[in-house]
């Protein structure tokens, strides 16, 4: 294993503008904590208004030539990239540990989950395909055609810094995009040292670039009101993406927005129990309970409600808690204090009106942003953890009686990412997966994501799908052309 100073010192610090390392052009920079200490790993550049502008630029300038390349060698630079990624994998997951706080474990398997993303796009990179057609009155012909949609923003959130990043980048490089990423404040070194990775797989000079910020919104808006760029990607909370979908209205921007989730975990008491109390620990505890996809309200059948609550208090309660890099543990911690307080509040506000505490339930004193894997049973529609997103290690617990009860109230959110389902009846798996308001169904297992599948969300969830076939629409324009015979 490396060691930590040496992966963080291996990074670039400064921004990635047309292939180049630059200072931000203010000479600021600002702050990289590890979240379980505390303590500062470095410092990176703070990118202005300007620089973002400088960024665009060069993304403008490069989209042309990129736009024609061919489709062959685009794919093979990430794949190219793809092998350096899972070589690297130790030093990789160390860095996410370092800026992010999830175990090594988990990192380690977000660089082979970010990995797969270039690996499927650059299979897809030769795949672009269109049509041609006779009219149906047989005087002429239709050619449909697809190209790049242009130079791209992207912006990726801190929970799954590389993953993210290589869900966007990958789709974009293989359609004919340039693009501008900007990776959040808290997490910027996984997506500088991606950068690098990119430009010694042959990436062409201003094909990426990145811009680092605590101001995201003075960097980043001008960028969505140049016109230039065409494209905007996002992920991140609903109310950013409400604010990003007005400012992209003034140039009609294309847009996808991966936002935010409420998912519930429906448990009928027909399910396996054994493999719905795993399937519920991997839907709530991946990433530390930090996930847009994490399991935010369970609903168990009253038959089996009280099973249920002791066996998840049971494994919760069993879960090591400590800093990521550290043997055995399977809890980091929170990314910030604004985070570790937030959970804090839900859980009061839960038990306050009524929720029952069966572990958990508190912080952890010392250094760093830890809290106990916590379980609540019998918690009341009204708390607010019912309609807020957790973005931690608690599971709230409620009961339902039957089927229609069960799809009523996980269906009663402003959100539908993903939801839950556990039965070993076919025909009800079916059709309350059918009635499911959510862009994803975790039908007997916990875990959704993959790069070969749509990764997408309705109602305020988000519009469009990332990873899989559709992945790289998002990046294409269909054109079709009327030829006269």
């Amino acid at each position: 294993m490396p060691s930590e100073t040496s992966v963080v010192d291996g990074v670039g610090k400064e921004l990635f503008i047309g292939g180049k390392w630059t200072p931000a052009s203010s000479g600021q920079t600002f702050e990289v904590r590890d979240p379980a200490t505390g303590e500062v790993l470095c410092r990176v550049a703070d990118a202005a208004p300007a620089d973002g502008a400088a960024a665009l630029d060069a993304a403008v300038a490069a989209q042309d030539s990129w736009a024609s390349h061919p489709p062959r060698e685009r794919g093979e630079i990430l794949h190219r990239a793809y092998e350096e990624l899972t070589s690297r994998v130790d030093e990789l997951a160390l860095l996410m540990t370092l800026e992010m706080g999830k175990p090594l474990a988990e990192s380690r398997g977000e660089i082979a989950y970010a990995a797969e993303f270039f690996r499927w796009f650059s299979e897809e990179a030769v795949r672009i395909d269109g049509g041609y057609a006779t009219a149906p009155n047989g005087t002429g012909r239709f050619l449909v055609t697809r190209q790049p949609v242009g130079p791209s923003l992207l912006v990726t959130p801190w929970n799954f810094p590389m993953a993210m990043g290589t869900r966007k980048i990958g789709p974009a490089i293989a359609a004919g995009c340039t693009s501008v990423i900007k990776p959040a404040a808290q997490t910027p070194l996984s997506m500088l040292a991606l950068a690098q990775i990119l430009a010694d797989a042959g990436l062409p000079d201003g094909v990426l670039n990145v811009v680092t910020t605590t101001d995201a919104g003075g960097v980043m808006e001008p960028l969505i009101r140049d016109g230039r760029a065409r494209k905007l990607s996002f992920t991140g909370s609903t109310a950013v993406g409400r604010r990003l979908l007005e400012q992209c209205a003034d140039k009609v921007l294309r847009t996808s927005m991966e936002l935010g989730g409420n998912a519930p975990f429906v448990v009928f008491a027909d399910a396996d129990l054994d493999a719905a109390v795993d399937g519920a620990m991997q839907a709530k505890m991946r990433n530390i309970g930090e996930a847009c996809t994490a399991a935010n309200r369970f609903y168990v059948q009253r038959e089996v409600a009280d099973e249920f609550a002791s066996r998840m208090a049971e494994r919760m309660a069993a879960q090591p808690i400590g800093r990521g890099t550290e043997d055995g543990v399977v809890v980091g911690p929170l990314i910030d204090d604004a985070a570790l307080t937030k959970v804090t509040e839900l859980v009061s506000d839960a038990t306050e009106r009524g929720a029952r505490l069966l572990t958990g339930g508190s912080g952890v004193d010392g250094p760093g942003h830890f809290y106990r894997p916590t379980v609540l049973a019998d918690v009341p529609a009204e708390a607010r953890m019912s309609s807020e997103e957790i973005f931690g290690p608690v599971a709230p617990i409620s009961t339902f009686d039957t089927e229609d009860e069960a799809v009523r109230v996980a269906n009663d959110t402003e959100y539908g990412l993903v939801s839950y389902l556990y039965t070993s009846d076919l025909k009800r798996a079916l059709r309350v997966a059918e009635r499911l308001e959510a862009g994803m169904v975790g039908l007997n297992q916990g875990i959704v994501s993959n790069p070969a599948a749509p990764f997408g969300g309705v109602k305020q969830s988000g519009l469009g799908r990332e990873g899989g076939r559709v992945g790289i629409d998002e990046f294409l324009e269909t054109k079709y052309i009327a030829v006269a015979m």
